[in-house]
């Protein structure tokens, strides 16, 4: 059964029992019960409660087995000691989906995972899929249905609208699922999956990714256990342009713990997350606050193509702030072009122009001027998004309908673009100007931040998501590899190193180095030693042939004496390097997501900036671009005081090479570094001077 047809039955059922419902409508086993009742379920409602004719006004019956037909959702609201009894009555009766309440599976300990494992078992044995345990359920606003007991609708229904929400705990899904609501943000889809005994996040974001009725899909993650299917989610909301608001939490070490404690799932590597969300486009909030602010302005559905914003304002001050907060999150506040700035100063003499740009207040004494400016900075300048500060004068009685007359009239002909407004006001002068199809945010900083969101969207949708199918490599093997064999096995994929030679003895070095031309570096060569510069097995810059010979010797005593159990392959004479930029480059196998690959600029900006960025592998050119140009220190690779720009081209196709590699080698490869990787001039190439595999059964063993 496909995640479409089997989460569909549990999105929209047509007939719901209840087993353990309880006729008081605020307990926990009761609330379902009232809602399906209040929020007008379009189905059939079959209370399960042997003790009881009537539930809530409705018939009751002593079992699943006497409900008539066969529902196509059950509810189980009973103790977690009888939830296995309840998934057996589910199957026997022929059940499909299930939803269990309770709590004390795997995150209260042993004996709640070996219950949650068995029930688990049982279920998938009979057909029977299951949400939960341990969740606040799953509602579907459009036809009434709320399988769940979450406090969060004791006063009010949700309405329907264009948002999905997939949460893994039930209490910030419920608080999310409320405030937006509050926000006037209406929702077809809710879910939230708790301990995910079968049902689980990912499953859900695919869901909701192909639902024509979503535009926008809000989700809480503490982790996932499938990191094939849950980047298979995200490509396919991708590829439906389908923008996903995450809250993935666990960022700190505590955070991760509280994940773990929370519903036993693997909090994983933040940065890794952070990876797979850039590839794919998700945003990430920080905040509940932000989540909202960038869920809200996807809802309306304009995503601008690109990042420069105008903006309106009648403070010169707003101005300011507005222009520090657009740098920081990455818009651009062009000006306005010179043509367009004199026929606004043509308009308001005593305006600034250029952009912002300030009407002042006396826009306000003739409000078809702030019309017409409006409508120039629209036509003229270039913005896909306008902004406009208007603190608290769309809540004065006189002003409020003139100003939103003047900024309709001044849009009227630009349908396409994004209008945001930094404003105060009541809550129905604030959704006057929502409903004509203005955003609203008291604080400006907030709106830039949603903008910026948006235009990051817009820049995701237009690239393909570039993950080609990479065939297994022939397994490496179990043993340690040494920097030779590292950069053999490595340099049959593409990966460009210098001219090396492995000798065994010292005359050979001396013959190695006259052939490669001085100077010349020496390594010793060990797979027992992965940190030669700490034994002092380096030697740099030897520049004759008696110098090689002895140097021979002294690498050999010297891993002799602080490495006497090692195997000695020998020692490598290699060329000195030209002079580039020194970068570096790794892979590492995340438990969840498989490889991912590391890049930054070495030496101080990766050991105590840590300015370095992550994807997962494979990927193609323009991501392996995309990784360059993220990091801080990325002008050193453009050329600085004189220096010639570096062949940025050769940079990136070694990272798509490596981690084309790492994903043919995903199940037997733990660790891989380049350190450092030169990156030469234009034209040049890039090389990598050392290399270090570590087998995944090395570190398993």
């Amino acid at each position: 059964m496909t995640a479409a047809s089997s989460l569909d039955t549990l999105f929209r059922p047509r007939s719901v029992a209840i087993l353990g419902a309880s006729d008081d409508p605020n307990r926990i086993s009761g609330r379902p019960v009232r809602y399906l009742l209040e929020g007008g379920f379009k189905g059939d409602i079959y209370p399960v409660n042997p003790n009881r004719q009537t539930v809530q006004g409705l018939k009751s019956y002593p079992s699943l087995g006497t409900v008539p037909g066969v529902p196509d959702v059950v509810l189980i609201a009973v103790p977690a000691a009888l939830t296995e009894a309840s998934v057996v009555e589910c199957i026997e009766k022929g059940v499909t989906g299930a939803v269990i309440f309770s709590a004390g599976y795997a995150e209260s300990g042993e004996d709640g995972l070996k219950m949650q494992q068995r029930i688990g078992d049982i279920a998938r044995a009979g057909g029977l899929r299951l949400l939960g345990p341990n969740c606040l359920g799953i509602f579907n606003p459009q036809i009434g249905f709320y399988g769940t007991f979450t406090q969060s609708l004791d006063r009010e229904m949700p309405k329907p609208g264009p948002l999905g929400i997939v949460s893994q705990s039930g209490a910030y899904g419920s608080h999310i699922a409320y405030l937006a609501r509050r926000r006037g943000l209406g929702i077809n889809y809710w879910i939230t999956t708790g301990n995910e005994v079968d049902v689980d996040v990912s499953e859900s974001l695919e869901w909701m990714a192909v639902q024509p009725d979503i535009k926008v899909i809000m989700a809480y993650v503490e982790g996932v256990r499938d990191g094939e299917r849950f980047r298979r989610a995200l490509e396919l909301a991708h590829n439906n342009r389908k923008p996903i608001v995450m809250m993935k939490v666990g960022r700190s070490e505590v955070g991760a713990k509280a994940a773990s404690s929370h519903t036993a799932s693997l909090a994983g590597s933040d940065a890794i997350y952070d990876a797979l969300f850039k590839q794919y486009g998700v945003h990430r909030a920080v905040t509940t606050e932000e989540q909202l602010d960038v869920a809200y302005a996807c809802a309306r559905g304009i995503f601008p193509k690109n990042n420069k914003l105008g903006v309106v304002t009648l403070s010169g001050g707003a101005g300011v702030v507005i222009s520090d907060a657009a740098e920081r999150h990455g818009l651009d506040v062009a000006p306005m072009p010179a043509a367009a700035q004199v026929k606004l100063k043509a308009l308001l003499p005593f305006a600034s122009v250029e952009n912002p740009v300030d009407t002042t207040a006396q826009a306000l004494n003739d409000m078809s001027l702030l019309a017409k400016n409006i409508e120039v900075i629209l036509d003229e300048g270039g913005y896909d998004a306008l902004l406009g500060f208007f603190s608290t004068v769309p809540n004065t009685r006189t002003l409020s309908g003139p100003l939103k007359k003047a900024i309709e009239d001044g849009c009227a002909r630009f349908p396409d673009r994004l209008i945001a407004l930094s404003m105060v006001g009541d809550e129905d002068v604030v959704q006057a100007y929502e409903a004509s199809g203005m955003l609203v945010f008291e604080d400006s900083d907030r709106a830039v931040l949603a903008l910026a969101a948006l235009t990051r969207f817009a820049t995701a949708f237009d690239l393909a998501i570039d993950v080609e199918a990479i065939a297994a490599g022939v397994p490496i093997g179990d043993a340690p590899l040494s920097e030779f064999a590292a950069k053999a096995l490595l340099g049959a994929a593409g990966i460009p190193f210098l001219s090396e030679r492995l000798v065994s003895h010292a005359a050979a070095a001396g013959d190695a180095a006259d052939a490669i031309g001085y100077p010349v570096v020496m390594k010793i060569v060990s797979p027992d030693i992965e940190h030669k510069t700490e034994i002092g097995g380096v030697l740099i810059a030897v520049t004759q042939r008696d110098d090689v010979i002895a140097g021979f010797a002294t690498l050999i005593a010297r891993a002799n004496q602080h490495r006497p159990d090692a195997h000695i392959e020998g020692v490598l004479v290699a060329p000195m390097a030209k002079k580039g930029v020194e970068t570096i480059i790794g892979v590492s196998r995340d438990p969840v997501f498989g490889p991912a690959v590391m890049f930054g600029l070495g030496g101080v900006h990766v050991e105590v900036l840590k300015d370095v960025t992550f994807r997962l592998a494979p990927f193609g050119l323009e991501e392996a671009h995309r990784m360059i140009n993220e990091i801080r220190g990325r002008a050193l690779l453009s050329g600085v005081r004189g220096a010639a720009a570096s062949d940025i081209d050769a940079l990136a196709q070694l990272l798509v090479d490596i981690s084309r590699f790492a994903a043919a080698h995903r199940d037997d490869i733990e660790t891989i570094d380049l350190n450092p990787v030169l990156v030469l001039a234009a034209g040049e190439g890039a090389v990598a001077l050392d290399a270090l595999v570590v087998p995944r059964a090395a570190v398993s063993s």
